[in-house]
Order: structure tokens, then sequence, then C-alpha cells
């Protein structure tokens, strides 16, 4: 992407990324990242921070290309610096982005050098050194004194084998024989602990326990950049390890749902160590004539209803998309009272700063909604008619209960639900194979779609569904169904997930998760 020259200079971010966690990133360093519109990254810069890089920024208004370019940043440090310094004298902000903290890296700190001797402004945001927050993720406290040292270069062996406390040594595979050898030489016992981490602070990590002794044979296999940690602190890693001993840790689970919704849901599965892959199996499209969903709302704003019961977050946004377009706000609620089949519906109609009156306390379900709903008397009850917007494929469940209660019912097409396109055929492999773990369904049309568009989970492939009739759906296209919350509703869902693996692995029933070569 060719850009324009400014006419004044921008300036250089060295911004450290820290150890591959992107929740360990500084404030002010996302910051940078999301509105950051040229960057030069590393290689082993973790993807999830790559991800964030011009994700605030808006796409351009002619083309619909993102603003936002990411470079890698190639050649040795001199060179580097020319191009940072090159763009930032055309005018450009440029966001250099390093894994670890930029100050601790020699090549980082030649390129800052090189920018200090030009009129370029520029700035260092530090990241979380990697030696000290990789063996805290792997449960060892390396208390006030450790000493660090990358063998990936020259080193004082001597030195490093008497220093005080543990030893946090960068390496890869191919240093851990020089390693070991050299320590025992200078003094430590062949069966000092050591815990050797790869993939720190990310839901790859992996740490493997070893002594001196047998430290090459333990990590020959461990690809990429190495934290070994020396020392007895390692004799306490598993009474404080903390983040892959959580319930569903290296996990990888399918999360099928509309693009837009996935993203709580994988959120939850984020703080239990899952990797969430999300497959959008439901595009939502507003209905084909607008005129039911115009005579809804001019009936809202006349006093036809004496409730609206919402479905589905989707049927409060399109209500909404709908009072925007003729210029109404929540005022038009007034004197109408509203219900919500489950919390998470009932809190997109809060969002807008509307309470529902009526919000089903047992199954969050439609069946849970009618046992709660009261039958229209025509002493209490002004108006007998019901505004129910919802979408196109939706059960009669609900409407029919309501009629039995002697209500009219206004059934309204809101929005129509249609068949995502295929995911990328890696994917489909994965699912029929089992390569996910488990899979979470939160409607009946994200089993039927799933399976249309991609395939049948494996067997092996853990089946959880947020309420009883996508359980009854996912049994009719012969998915053994394993979990099922007490409550319809996302969060409960992956709890109830979690727990349901948490009990298996305490039974002896589930090994840890399987070391598949995962792409990411």
């Amino acid at each position: 992407m060719s850009r324009a020259r400014k006419n004044t200079p921008g300036r250089i971010l060295f911004v450290g990324s820290g150890p591959g966690d992107p929740a360990l990133l500084t404030v002010r360093a996302r910051d940078v990242l999301v509105g950051a519109e040229l960057a030069f990254t590393d290689p082993d810069v973790d993807r999830g921070v790559v991800a964030l890089i011009g994700s605030a920024v808006e796409c351009d208004a002619e083309t619909g290309e993102p603003v936002a370019e990411v470079r890698p940043a190639l050649g040795d440090p001199a060179e580097v610096a020319k191009m940072l310094i090159t763009e930032a004298r055309n005018g450009h902000d440029v966001v250099r982005v390093v894994a670890g903290d930029p100050m601790t890296t020699d090549s980082v700190i030649s390129e800052v050098g090189a920018v200090a001797r030009t009129q370029v402004h520029f700035e260092v945001l530090p990241g979380l050194p990697g030696g000290s927050a990789v063996p805290s993720y792997a449960g060892m406290a390396l208390g006030s004194t450790h000493t660090e040292a990358d063998v990936r270069g020259e080193v004082d062996w001597t030195s490093l084998a008497a220093a005080p406390g543990p030893l946090v040594l960068h390496a890869t595979s191919g240093h851990l024989a020089e390693t070991a050898s050299a320590l025992v030489e200078h003094g430590l016992a062949p069966q000092t602990p050591v815990a050797i981490t790869v993939r720190g602070t990310t839901r790859q990590q992996r740490t493997v326990d070893a002594t001196l002794a047998t430290l090459n044979d333990a990590g020959a296999e461990l690809l990429g950049p190495l934290v070994v940690t020396v020392g007895k602190v390692v004799g306490q890693r598993n009474k404080m390890s903390w983040w892959e001993s959580r319930a569903l840790y290296g996990w990888t689970i399918l999360v099928p749902r509309t693009k837009d919704q996935a993203g709580e849901m994988s959120e939850r599965l984020v703080t239990h160590g899952a990797i969430p892959i999300e497959v959008p199996t439901i595009a939502v499209e507003p209905p084909r004539s607008p005129a039911q969903m115009e005579r809804a709302v001019k009936g809202l704003v006349d006093g036809r209803y004496q409730w609206v019961v919402f479905t589905s977050t989707n049927a409060v946004r399109a209500v909404w998309e709908k009072f925007a377009e003729f210029g109404l706000d929540a005022r038009a609620f007034s004197g109408v009272k509203i219900a919500c089949v489950g919390e998470a519906t009932a809190d997109k109609v809060r969002s807008f700063g509307i309470k529902p009156e009526l919000v089903p306390t047992g199954e969050q379900s439609s069946q849970g909604l009618l046992d709660e709903f009261a039958p229209y008397d025509d002493v209490f009850d002004p108006v007998n008619r019901v505004l129910l917007p919802r979408a196109d494929i939706a059960t009669e469940t609900l409407a029919e209960g309501l009629r039995e209660r002697g209500w009219e019912i206004d059934d309204v097409t809101a929005y129509r639900t249609v068949r995502a396109a295929p995911p990328p055929a890696e994917t489909r492999e994965m699912i029929k194979t089992g390569g996910f773990d488990a899979v979470l369904f939160t409607s009946s049309s994200t089993v039927r779609n799933l399976v249309g568009i991609a395939g049948k989970p494996h067997a092996r492939t853990l089946v959880a569904c947020i309420g009883p009739k996508t359980a009854e759906t996912a049994i009719e296209f012969g998915l053994r169904v394993d979990v099922q919350p007490e409550l319809a509703q996302v969060g409960p869902l992956v709890e109830a997930l979690a727990e349901h693996a948490s009990r298996l692995r305490a039974e002896g029933a589930l090994p840890p998760p399987r070391k598949k070569s995962r792409r990411r």
C-alpha cells in the first residue's frame, strides 16, 4: 500500500508486546496498537497481539479496504531503523512491535539508537519481560533474587553457576545440551530441578519438568524460544501452577454462532484456558418486506400492545434499528410491558435504558417464560394484544402458549436467519475428525446449520447445548449431548462445560488435552 507524504513529520513508537498473552499488554501499548495505521512487527510477536493492530481504525470509505498496514521488520537493525525513519519523515506515525521489552533486546536497542541520532521523535513503551512473566505463568515464584541470562550467545558460565537464587535462561532446544553440561561442570548438581517452558503465557504454553541430567532429552522436541528455569523453585511448581491447570486449558473449542454474537462466549472460554475457534453458521438479515415491522412500530406508538415479548438479542436489535429509521427512542415503549426469554436478551433491553417487567426466574426458554406469563384478564389488562418480533424460523411454542392464555398475538418477522458460508477446509476436517475437544450449541439453528455447512462433529468431541430445545435438535441429528446447564445462558453453558471437564479429569475418565498439531 502506497502512502501519501504528509507535511508534518510523524513519530516512531517502539512497543513491547510482552511474552505473548495479549492480556499482559500495558494499557498504553494496547491503545497504540489498536489505533495504529502502520506497524512493523517481528515474527515472534504473538498472533493475538498482531490481530489488535489497527482494529480501531476505520476502513477506507471509497475502497472498503483496511487502512492499517502491518509489515514484517526485515533486515539488520540499521536497515529496519532506516525504514522507520523514512516513514516518519514522510509524516506517518510508525509503530515498531517487538516481543518482550524493547530495551532488553540488543537488536532493538540498536534500532532505538539509530533513531535517537536523528531529529525524529520517538517513544519507548516497555513490555512485560518474559524472564519474570513466563515462570510466573508456569507456577514458579522467583522471589526477590534471580539471575537471567540468554544462553544463545556468549555466556560466563562460572558467574552464572555461582549466581544466587534461581536461574532463568532464554534458549532453544539446540542450546540445552551445552547449558546442562556447562552448569554441571561449573558446580551445579546433575539432579538440580529444571522446568522448560515453550510458548509461555499463551494458551499453547507447555511446561516440561526435568533435571540438568535430563534437560536435553526432555526439551529436544520443543520448537521455538524456550524459557528454562533452574533451581529449587521448580519443585513447588505443581502447587502453584495456576495457568496450565485450568479446566479447559489447551482445549480447542468450536463456537458456532452468528458472527457478532460469538465474542462473549469466546471471552468466557478464554478465562478457562480454552482456544475458541469461531465458525459463523448463521447470518442475520432484515426481513424481505419491511411492511410488517413498520406496522408493528406504528402500533407501539399508537398504544396497540400491552406486551412486547423479545426472544433474542437479534430481535431487540431489529426493533431498535427500526426505531432509528423513524426517529424514535425508548419513549415509544411508554405504557408497554416488556418480557424477555432470558437474561442475555434482558441485558440487551437494559442497554437501551429500559427495565423488562418479566424475565423467567427458572428455565431460560420460551417454555420458562410461558410458565410465568399471566393469562389475559379483561379487568386488569386494558389491551389484549402482544407483539412478538422474532426470527422467520422461530418455533410456534411461545405464540401458541400465549394464545392459550387468552392473548392476541402479532407474530412479526423482525429478522431472517440464513445459513452462513461453509468454513475453511481445514476447519471442516477438524470438525469431522475430532480436532475439536468440544462444541457449544446455543440454538437449534446452530446445530442444523453447522451440520449443513461442515458435517457432524466427531464422536470424541464433547457436545454442550444451551437448553432443552437445542439438545433435542442435537439428538435428532445423531449427536450425544454431554453438557446442558440449568440456566439457558451463555455464561452457565461455559461454566457447565468447565465443571464437566474438571469432573471427568478428577475421575480419571479424561486425559489431558491432546497434544495435536494446531495452526493458529
